[in-house]
């Protein structure tokens, strides 16, 4: 059986940044009080040509370069995701379409902010069980289109950004080690976005209602996340076979400082072997594991050797934690520009689209040679 390594990562965040001064010059609160509840300082927000596919393909081609693959290469796309560009088609579609990876089949994983670990865990399934060799694995949102500005319970926690993995199948020992998911479908109405879904379309009155931002009942939330977080990590350890001690980081999902801090408490370890970055991105649902997780390995702090566990929770509710024995690329002589793709992607995309209108206009049957 072969193992499921993780051999690429990568990260994207939009440029612009709202820091609490900002908030607070829109809404009444102020930066010692949303530090003191959420330790959160900034947090990045998307600007109109941002979305989750072009946030995710600027991700997945920095995670491709580290794994030295193609796109081409990749046979599974998972884009676990909160704030889709569209019900259908999938966003995972998109980002396969724009990265070129033509090979790919392509889904999208709703779990909210678990999704990423629910997602690698799919993915090192699918590669232990032989039926792939290369998957990419995304976390990507744009929750700031779903905010409500006037809601200081809401407003001031999320961000926007995506983070990418490449897992590749390998005969050497390590990668995903083991992985735990679990949901509570009874808590669902403590974080949700009502509108939107076939339950409530979007209409004026639902619109003007609010039903299409986020709706959270924070102390049910944090009340739940401090339960679950420190129980989820030592869960997966136990299925590795691990225990704290054989860890040296935990990446925890970046909701809230004082969450994490309780998370450290339960499963009595420093703060220290924390990844930390809940300051500077606040809470990007989907995208925060990945995201603290490449930032440490590019600061030196996850190096080859390391075991870790990646633990969240979200909306559902759901939660769960992966723990990975993380060695890096793996051996190869190949040198390949994966940013090559993209381009020529995004060139053949909008040549189809072309030939499909003049095709409408003209009734005819034409073939463009560039399936």
């Amino acid at each position: 059986m072969p193992y499921a390594h993780i051999t690429g990562w990568g990260m994207a965040v939009p440029e612009s940044v709202l820091t609490n001064d900002d908030l607070s010059r829109i809404i009444d609160t102020n930066d010692a009080w949303i530090r003191d509840h959420t330790g959160i300082r900034e947090r990045r927000i998307a600007r109109e040509s941002d979305f989750p596919s072009t946030l995710a393909v600027e991700a997945s081609i920095k995670a491709l370069k580290v794994a030295n693959l193609k796109p081409t290469d990749i046979d599974l796309i998972i884009c676990s995701t909160s704030s889709p560009e569209y019900i259908f088609p999938a966003t995972a579609c998109l980002i396969q379409d724009q990265l070129g990876a033509s090979k790919a089949g392509a889904f999208d994983l709703l779990a909210a902010c678990t999704g990423f670990i629910y997602a690698t865990n799919m993915a090192a399934q699918s590669i232990r069980s032989g039926s792939i060799k290369n998957a990419l694995v995304i976390g990507a949102e744009t929750l700031s289109r779903f905010v409500d500005w006037q809601d200081r319970n809401t407003c001031i926690l999320f961000g926007d950004g995506a983070g990418a993995f490449v897992l590749q199948a390998s005969d050497e020992p390590g990668g995903v080690l083991s992985a735990v998911m679990h949901s509570d479908g009874s808590g669902g109405d403590s974080l949700s976005l009502p509108g939107g879904g076939s339950r409530i379309p979007a209409t004026e009155a639902t619109v003007h209602e609010g039903k299409h931002y986020i709706h959270m009942d924070g102390k049910a939330v944090f009340r739940f996340a401090t339960r679950v977080m420190g129980h989820a990590a030592r869960e997966a350890l136990e299925l590795a076979g691990l225990t704290t001690n054989d860890v040296q980081w935990i990446v925890p999902h970046q909701a809230n400082f004082r969450i994490i801090e309780t998370a450290a408490k339960y499963l009595k370890m420093p703060l220290e072997r924390f990844v930390i970055n809940v300051d500077r991105y606040g809470n990007t649902s989907t995208a925060s594991i990945p995201i603290a997780t490449v930032e440490a390995v590019e600061k030196g702090q996850i190096k080859s050797g390391d075991k870790i566990v990646l633990v969240g929770f979200g909306a559902g509710l759901t939660w769960g934690a992966l723990v990975a024995h993380w060695t890096g690329p793996l051996s190869t002589e190949r040198n390949v520009h994966p940013e090559i793709y993209p381009t020529w992607a995004r060139v053949r995309s909008l040549l189809r689209r072309i030939i499909r209108f003049i095709e409408v206009l003209s009734g005819a049957e034409t073939h463009s040679g560039l399936e």
